[in-house]
């Protein structure tokens, strides 16, 4: 058992590590590929990666790929449309706000934090649920609003990017995206609901990216790498660690710490790959904000008295 909780922690974190190392793809595809287009190509291509992991797992479960029962079948669409609308809204914001960032911009440290307040910004959207959130949660906004100013604000709004607002409102549109996925995961296959949402995301950007851009294909070819990084491993591979990862960890805070680390990843990568160093509030805001996503998903209990229990001695 102790060897299925150090391996699920493993695929947890090396899923993090492909998650935070995708936004410094999304940031070499933003310098010569449209929003729409990046995310049409890379949906669709995820969508049909999808699909084969989708039948080795259901074989593995000893079920059949398609649901026998045509209302289970309705079901799975109709989540994955919903899912695959907001889905398309929120990696469609990202990627247009990623573009938006000036050249020298560390953008992997800003947007991955700012994608990543989706943790905390769930538990708040959740009140329209009825879903109280925890001291953890209110704990964690303040903390996230002082790393916000650190990290955006330091000198004044002045130094705020137009990138920043976007990512910000994308890690919004990430919150609703996983309420509506929380709504049907426990009804439906998870792998063939992200393989759908992934398809009506590529469908609807396509139709996004004929209305309002000029697909280069040079500069799409020319792009292939961290477009299939995207596509298959983003998407593919770490889905699929996921999976596997959370299955068979004990702690579910555990899990979702460990694939919050994205974020710290997403810093790495910008600092190896594109030589962005943030400043020195740029690194207080991110530690503060990182921090704010821990506390978010620690239960509530933690930070509670505990009863004095009585003493076995006499």
């Amino acid at each position: 058992m102790k060897k299925h909780q150090a391996l699920s922690s493993v695929l947890l974190l090396t899923a993090a590590i492909i998650w935070g190392f995708a936004f410094v793809a999304q940031e070499k595809l933003a310098d010569s590929v449209q929003p729409f287009t990046v995310n049409a190509l890379r949906s669709l291509i995820a969508s049909v990666a999808l699909i084969p992991v989708a039948a080795v797992i259901r074989r593995i479960q000893g079920k059949k790929l398609l649901e026998s029962n045509p209302a289970d079948r309705r079901k799975l669409i109709k989540a994955g449309v919903i899912c695959g609308v907001m889905l398309c809204v929120s990696v469609n914001l990202q990627q247009f706000g990623i573009s938006l960032y000036p050249e020298g911009a560390p953008v992997s440290a800003h947007s991955g934090f700012l994608t990543a307040l989706y943790i905390i910004f769930v538990p708040i959207f959740g009140l329209f649920l009825h879903k109280k959130p925890g001291l953890t949660v209110g704990i964690a906004v303040i903390l996230a609003t002082v790393g916000l100013y650190f990290l955006c604000l330091y000198d004044g709004f002045g130094a705020l990017y137009l990138g920043d607002v976007v990512v910000l409102i994308c890690g919004m549109a990430f919150a609703v995206q996983i309420l509506c996925v929380d709504r049907y995961i426990g009804e439906v296959d998870g792998v063939k609901l992200s393989a759908i949402q992934f398809f009506v995301t590529g469908v609807l950007s396509a139709i996004l990216m004929l209305i309002f851009e000029k697909p280069d294909v040079s500069a799409i070819l020319s792009a292939w790498k961290p477009l299939l990084y995207l596509a298959l491993m983003s998407s593919g591979v770490a889905y699929t660690l996921q999976i596997i990862g959370q299955k068979y960890i004990s702690s579910p805070t555990l899990a979702s710490i460990l694939m919050s680390m994205e974020s710290v990843f997403a810093v790495i990568g910008g600092v190896i790959f594109m030589n962005a160093i943030p400043k020195a509030n740029e690194w207080i805001g991110c530690g503060i904000m990182l921090i704010a996503i821990i506390i978010a998903q620690l239960p509530t209990e933690m930070f509670k008295k505990n009863k004095k229990q009585p003493s076995d001695n006499s």
